[in-house]
């Protein structure tokens, strides 16, 4: 992001920095630029679909040392592309680099720096439990975050080199020098040690005017402003100064700079260094170069009202406000809706995020089309000339598809501008046809889990290739008893396995069906419950679990005596077989199909000696056949009359009676 380089130039000449112990002041925090710092820096997996519960965690403590020193956060996060597409061939330049990234990390198992798909959602699910005030852009937030900084007189943190740029009266403070994991006391105060910039520091260091800086910025190259080479063969290293160091191109732009007043007489003495234009082409370059000198000048703030007030701000444009429906602006100031409902109603478009995959492996977004469908659907109506260009992979190629909305569900009875006051029951709907359940089959479930279950009945009727019933299994009991096997020592006892790809792009289907799944979800007013993401997978155990029950097969250390969680794993699979139409309506294949997954857990034949253990075994075993009979499903009893006379009198028979209740589970 940026300017290609500042940051380096700036670290070898550290005078330009100021070291401050930060406290009891505002702080506007660039919230994307923070995401991937916290991310990518803590260590935590990146290339097994995310270990989200790590993450949260990181941002927690965070979030507590910014308090503990009296720090008052505002994060502002980024919205939707730019609706001008002054930026398009950065972002296709970015999604072809990562497409590359995520290939070379499946094959390589070493880290390239690429966020996990739900990254995101966990980081502002997080800061807003934590109530930590976070507002989200409609476009891009850099200007929005150097005017909210502006108007409050409080710095800005971030590591994003624009920032070098505006004119920020209280500076910036670079995340890389924001060493929060330090705070340090000073009499009865708490400070957090770092470095702050203002540009008035590096004007002074390169003896250039103040206003120059946007010039520099814009003829350097940023993420608007790219120059054709052929075009601009200007090589700015030539004009830097000898003193013994590698002749730098920044360096040589900032001396060339030194000779000039105003913004206008550079851009037209640079415009005479590119070779010969033709006139029209010369005022093309001028009036995009301006554009980018333009881009630094700091607006007024749009976010002051959200964030003292709750006002969302108005949209920019009049087209803008024309497409997006009013009761929209609020959920999406608070990040309570994705962003890429802005691309898909203004500009037609998705850019999918790509996980890590193998590139011959086909792209995991085609599972969860069928989901993105209905969410164009809903945002587009039914013209089915309206079509979204979604950007997704093929191979390693960025491919641009044009997707139709879904005009066949149930959807269509629902229009946008009235969406949010819609029924429960017809929202509802909605998502339940997507998923092919049924409400009483999610209603003996947590309200918690019943859209990921949903989810995972989704996966299991969409997945290429289809997914065997190890993986579903060991997805369903992380989902019944993921804290006791985050915690546990079980999946912390073996080595790390490779990365198996074909396990990897299973759950990576899965990760893109549920990501879909919430947004749609989100715009629907939640007719199911909102998500605990980060409790919902933890990429890292979840592979290991996986391999683990591939080569034991056994549960008998992963479950052991938690009843409930074991009753919850069985629920769970009921539904999900049962949306897979797998059982018969004949009485006697119903038994066995039922039969089969119980006798997965043979191995918790666990002997116990104490009647509160028999008890608990026998009260299971009636739970377990309440659910039979829910399900219509009758499995006659093993047990004989003589033989429950028989273990009264013996012991050892009722060690043997718990182990069979181990096995009916």
């Amino acid at each position: 992001m940026g300017v290609r380089g500042l940051s380096s130039l700036l670290e070898t000449h550290g005078r330009i920095y100021r070291e401050v112990e930060f406290q009891r002041r505002r702080l506007v925090i660039d919230g994307c630029n923070l995401l991937f710092s916290l991310y990518l820096l803590s260590g935590v997996d990146q290339n097994h679909g995310g270990d989200y519960a790590a993450f949260e965690e990181e941002i927690e403590k965070f979030v507590a040392a910014l308090r503990l020193c009296g720090i008052k956060p505002y994060m502002v996060m980024d919205g939707g592309a730019d609706y001008t597409n002054k930026k398009l061939e950065t972002l296709k330049q970015r999604a072809v680099d990562r497409i590359r990234k995520c290939h070379e990390a499946a094959v390589e198992g070493t880290r390239k720096r690429v966020l996990p798909q739900w990254g995101k959602m966990v980081f502002m699910q997080t800061l807003d439990r934590l109530e930590v005030p976070l507002a989200q852009c409609y476009g891009e937030a850099d200007e929005q975050i150097a005017a909210l900084a502006s108007e409050w007189q409080c710095p800005v943190l971030s590591n994003d080199s624009d920032f070098f740029i505006f004119n920020l009266p209280a500076g910036l403070l670079p995340i890389s020098h924001f060493r929060w994991k330090a705070v340090e006391r000073s009499a009865s105060r708490c400070y957090i040690p770092c470095k702050s910039f203002n540009r008035s520091s590096l004007c002074i260091f390169f003896n250039i005017q103040p206003q120059l800086l946007p010039t520099f910025a814009t003829l350097a190259g940023n993420d608007y402003v790219k120059l054709d080479r052929t075009e601009s063969p200007i090589r700015w290293a030539q004009f830097d100064q000898p003193g013994g160091e590698k002749p730098s191109r920044l360096r040589g732009l900032l001396t060339w700079l030194r000779g000039f007043l105003t913004p206008q007489e550079a851009l037209e003495a640079a415009l005479g260094l590119m070779g010969n234009l033709s006139s029209q082409r010369k005022a093309e370059v001028l009036q995009s170069l301006t554009l980018g000198v333009e881009m630094y000048q700091v607006p007024p703030s749009s976010l002051k009202k959200f964030f003292i007030h709750g006002i969302a701000p108005l949209f920019p444009a009049v087209q803008v406000a024309a497409r997006v429906p009013d009761w929209m602006r609020r959920p999406l100031t608070q990040a309570r809706l994705s962003s890429d409902i802005l691309d898909i109603l203004l500009l037609h478009r998705k850019s999918l995020i790509m996980p890590v995959d193998h590139r011959d492996m086909p792209s995991a977004h085609l599972t969860s089309r069928p989901i993105r469908q209905l969410i164009y659907r809903l945002l587009l109506g039914g013209d089915t000339r309206l079509q979204v260009e979604e950007w997704d992979r093929d191979g390693l190629q960025l491919k641009f598809i044009l997707v139709p909305p879904d005009v066949s569900s149930v959807a269509q009875r629902l229009e946008l501008h009235s969406l949010n006051k819609a029924e429960l029951s017809e929202r509802l709907q909605v998502i339940l046809q997507a998923s092919k359940v049924t409400e009483a089959s999610l209603s003996r479930l947590p309200p918690q889990l019943r859209l990921p279950v949903a989810v995972t009945c989704f996966w299991l009727q969409n997945a290429q290739p289809a997914p065997d019933e190890t993986l579903l299994k060991s997805l369903l009991l992380w989902l019944s008893d993921g804290d006791a096997l985050r915690h546990g020592a079980v999946l912390h006892q073996h080595q790390e396995p490779k990365l198996d790809l074909n396990v990897a792009h299973a759950l990576n289907q899965w990760q893109v069906c549920l990501k879909d799944s919430v947004q749609l979800n989100e715009l629907l007013s939640c007719p199911l419950p909102d998500q605990h993401i980060a409790r919902l997978y933890e990429g890292t155990l979840l592979h290991r679990l996986v391999h683990r029950m591939r080569t034991t097969g056994g549960m008998r250390d992963l479950l052991k005596r938690d009843l409930p969680n074991v009753r919850l794993y069985r629920s769970m699979l009921s539904v999900v077989h049962r949306s897979q139409e797998v059982l018969t309506k004949t009485p006697k294949k119903e038994a066995a199909l039922w039969q089969q997954p119980l006798d997965d857990l043979q191995q918790l034949s666990v002997q116990y000696e104490d009647q509160e253990a028999v008890t608990e075994m026998k009260s299971i075993i009636r739970a377990q056949e309440d659910l039979l009979l829910d399900d219509v499903l009758l499995v006659k009893t093993r047990y004989k009359t003589k033989e429950r006379h028989n273990r009264c009198k013996k012991p050892e028979l009722n060690r043997k009676e718990d182990s069979r209740g181990w096995d009916l589970l």
